[in-house]
């Protein structure tokens, strides 16, 4: 295999792990309470991340501005999965990977840096808020469900942190690494309180709920992050994007191949206009970006959650 299709290979793996997030979450949370489920997540994937700095090239130590932004950054970011993790619990893996991909259109609508985005990214942005509506219907036209509603809330939120990271680092010269391994050692300290009524589940918990864990904290975050920073390394950040923004569809697929979960012809609509919706908006974004920024400088460009804190928004 070349050198160019292999890195193409490994986004897509990474799009296909991120994608497979939602089934696994919603299967942890349905045998763990939501927060324990967080605890330990962040825990194993700050012992991951600790491991991998420890064993990484010099300097190791944390710089101040990596210190300094990893805090606000850590909050930000548990504040994402909260509410993440309880609307997978109560909705449609599926619908929870194409309702997340929202942020993707929303985070140029909150960070202002560039004077916002051009006119016609509103009507990509319309394209979404249909598919969201198709997608909420489910089975029929009715009430929104709970699950559906929070991960409504949760793109928000997510949007938000994006924006917030990419106005917090840009400029600065913090490792993605040291970041990110800040960010799951202050999840971890925070969900830990909160997390204790629910140890003894957690103790008790079976081999399956641990797999699920083990690959949520080590696939879906630390292997991801690596991976991603990998290829991002030797491919353009267009074509990264491009493939990376397949999550929605291999969520969307692991929802109904894996999670039984049923395929109506709304839902279809709604998943076909939300992924039309969402490459639209990234490619008006990306080429409004491009036309009112100077050449890249080789700093690394805004993410989201649980990945690293330098890259594309969606996932669990």
């Amino acid at each position: 295999m070349s050198e160019f299709r292999r890195t193409d290979a490994v986004l897509v793996l990474v799009a296909v792990v991120w994608g497979s997030s939602y089934l696994s979450a919603q299967t942890a949370t349905s045998a763990l309470p939501v927060l324990v489920v967080l605890f330990a997540r962040y825990a194993l994937s700050a012992l991951a991340c600790l491991g991998l700095v420890a064993v990484g090239p010099r300097p190791r130590r944390w710089t101040r501005d990596e210190l300094r932004l990893g805090v606000p950054l850590g909050l930000t970011q548990a504040a994402v999965l909260v509410v993440e993790t309880y609307g997978v619990a109560h909705t449609s893996a599926a619908n929870a990977g194409l309702i997340i991909s929202l942020t993707i259109v929303l985070t140029p609508l909150l960070d202002r840096r560039r004077g916002g985005p051009p006119p016609v990214f509103f009507a990509a942005a319309g394209v979404c808020v249909v598919a969201v509506g198709l997608l909420m219907s489910g089975h029929g036209f009715h009430a929104p469900r709970l699950g559906d509603v929070l991960m409504l809330g949760a793109a928000v939120v997510r949007a938000g942190h994006v924006a917030l990271v990419g106005r917090l680092t840009v400029g600065r010269a913090v490792r993605p690494l040291h970041l990110t391994t800040v960010q799951m050692i202050v999840g971890t300290a925070l969900f830990l309180p909160v997390a204790v009524p629910g140890m003894p589940d957690l103790a008790r918990a079976g081999t399956a709920t641990w797999l699920q864990l083990a690959y949520l904290a080590l696939f879906c975050s630390v292997f991801a992050f690596l991976a991603q920073t990998w290829a991002v390394q030797r491919t353009s950040a267009s074509r990264a994007s491009l493939l990376l923004g397949t999550e929605p569809v291999w969520a969307f697929a692991v929802g109904i191949a894996l999670g039984g979960e049923r395929l109506t012809a709304l839902t279809a609509l709604g998943a076909a206009l939300m992924v039309f919706g969402t490459y639209w908006g990234q490619a008006i974004e990306r080429a409004h970006r491009t036309a009112a920024t100077p050449p890249e400088t080789g700093l690394p460009a805004p993410d989201k959650d649980l990945r690293c804190p330098t890259t594309t928004p969606t996932s669990v």
